[in-house]
């Protein structure tokens, strides 16, 4: 994640004003700050849990709307049965989340429409802030102790629960919830409201066609090279979105470990973008990877863009290169770790 003063200056430097549009929007950054300086904005991203934390962010609902519909799920809350699993997941979801509670994370799992309607999406969204995490340090969070970044592997954390004694607390879901809306919405939320979807960077012309021709600036991060696959780094959080419970994945799209096969698919993403481009627009990519060199990436970028847009692009300065130093996976791998860098690059197109 690129932070928002990352966004707000690229903003401020940018000559024009149409739609700012990230296609690999992570979390919602671009786009929420965007709107904070009255942009108009939208973006996609194929990890369900970012779009639907990014689409909570960018197209909030009232907390009236919110508490109403807190009041209604408890109501009416009865708790389902839980699936059948391998004995391994029903070991680690005894130990993750105490029954009663659990109860409730698996009646809101079943009952928030979060793909559909954008009060359910925002509980939702509060629901995968609050499902693990540091749980010592603060009663908000609804598991025993978890890092909140990465969602660990079940057989790791059964390991570490039972050697260190850990037990999963009672906490109720609702009142967290409650406590969660009153929190986030202690600042009001822009007056803009922007557009998030659910859909591979390649099918972005697609499905925002509404906006063909009227995305002037594009500010976005696209997966990096050699790092980690979001489906494993987020399979607690992808489960209660409704998918399976799976924690080890077969490499796919989101996980690039192969040089070409990552630039070709770079090169699709950008000709998926490139009808909702204005005649003039301003291109910020962040970049990086274990194996990136700057020069090397530089090239292999801009050959990308040119035949992913079909247009010519102009590189503005020579970009910036940082050392990522407290990267995610970095944490969790401790000195195993090969030193990772990005690379921010400004392109105008034509």
């Amino acid at each position: 994640m690129f932070p928002e003063t990352f966004v707000e200056k690229h903003i401020a430097a940018s000559r024009y004003g149409g739609v700012v549009f990230d296609p690999f929007c992570g979390r919602g950054t671009t786009i929420f700050e965007s709107l904070l300086q009255d942009r108009d904005a939208a973006g996609c991203d194929i990890n369900p849990v970012a779009a639907c934390i990014a689409g909570a962010k960018c197209d909030p609902p009232t907390t009236k709307e919110l508490l109403a519909r807190i009041d209604e799920l408890e109501r009416t809350f009865a708790p389902p049965e839980p699936d059948e699993m391998s004995e391994e997941l029903t070991a680690f979801f005894a130990l993750c989340f105490h029954d009663d509670t659990y109860g409730q994370i698996r009646f809101l799992r079943q009952s928030l429409k979060w793909w559909g309607d954008r009060v359910d999406q925002f509980i939702a969204a509060l629901c995968l802030g609050a499902l693990h995490g540091e749980s010592h340090r603060s009663a908000n969070y609804f598991s025993n102790r978890m890092p909140r970044t990465i969602s660990t592997k079940p057989a790791y954390s059964i390991r570490w629960w039972k050697r260190n004694g850990y037990e999963p607390r009672y906490r109720d879901a609702f009142d967290i919830l409650r406590h969660m809306v009153g929190y986030r919405f202690r600042t009001m939320p822009p007056t803009r409201r922007g557009a998030v979807a659910l859909t591979d960077a390649r099918s972005a012309g697609q499905r925002f066609a509404a906006l063909a021709g009227q995305v002037t600036d594009v500010i976005t991060s696209p997966p990096y090279l050699d790092t980690t696959n979001y489906r494993e780094d987020q399979w607690l959080r992808l489960w209660f979105l409704g998918g399976e419970a799976i924690s080890h994945y077969a490499r796919q799209d989101a996980r690039h470990y192969n040089n070409h096969n990552y630039w070709t698919f770079l090169g699709e993403a950008w000709h998926g973008l490139a009808p909702l481009l204005a005649d003039q627009v301003r291109l910020v990519i962040r970049i990086g990877g274990r194996r990136l060199d700057k020069d090397e990436t530089l090239v292999s970028l801009r050959e990308t863009l040119t035949r992913g847009l079909g247009r010519e692009v102009r590189l503005v300065d020579s970009g910036v290169t940082t050392p990522v130093k407290r990267a995610q996976a970095n944490t969790f791998r401790g000195g195993r770790a090969s030193p990772m860098v990005e690379h921010d690059f400004c392109f105008v197109v034509n």
